[in-house]
């Protein structure tokens, strides 16, 4: 149903929308620069997995805005504020966790949980409010009437937007732990490097 709504877009209107996608994931932000954190502390496969899961964020922000919750929450400036608050003391929950850390055996770090990682990376980006308004902004200025239900194009194009930005987000994953297997095997530095990214983004989140 949501892809036949979808193959009444002209082409070249899709491979607009997804050049458009593909730029503004590609741009460094916050779930990029979440996923080469955690790649950095525990490994590429941990780096991949917050990617992941900062796609399956992404989704909930895409379904809420395709039901009007996302709208809803987006005229209410007081939730937009909580939401960034609650985003940032998460962040900086994690650059504490992470700057106290003890040094840990290669093997455990590797063997660390596959869903804990994934909820880290969906919690990241749901306590984002930036996707609610970016998304908001974003896919209605590719949706046309007469393609079908509004609603349809709103999921389909975001679900799109959604794969792309998950894929891109779990590559900048893998090459940030990469990274960090290259600037030393002592866990101890890596999870003050990490440590710093995450506070980073808790005040980047905050003031900007």
């Amino acid at each position: 149903m949501i892809w036949d709504t979808l193959a009444n877009f002209p082409l070249q209107q899709l491979l607009a929308f997804m050049a458009g996608a593909l730029v503004l994931n590609f741009a460094p932000g916050q779930d990029v620069f979440f996923a080469s954190a955690c790649g950095i502390q525990n490994g590429p496969r941990a780096g991949a997995l917050a990617g992941f899961g900062v796609g399956l964020g992404v989704v909930c922000h895409v379904v809420m805005a395709t039901v009007g919750l996302g709208a809803l929450v987006a005229a209410h400036p007081g939730a937009l504020v909580a939401i960034k608050y609650a985003g940032a003391a998460y962040l900086l929950f994690l650059a504490w966790k992470s700057w106290t850390a003890g040094e840990v055996d290669p093997r455990a770090r590797a063997a660390s949980r596959t869903w804990n990682i994934i909820r880290r990376g969906a919690l990241s980006n749901l306590l984002n409010p930036k996707p609610v308004l970016f998304l908001l902004a974003f896919l209605p200025q590719f949706t046309r009437p007469e393609y079908g239900p509004i609603w349809q194009q709103i999921l389909g194009l975001g679900l799109m937007f959604t794969l792309s930005g998950m894929l891109v987000t779990m590559g900048y994953g893998l090459v940030g732990g990469f990274a960090g297997q290259v600037i030393g095997k002592r866990l101890g530095i890596v999870n003050r490097i990490a440590a710093v990214m995450f506070a980073g983004l808790a005040l980047r989140l905050v003031w900007k």
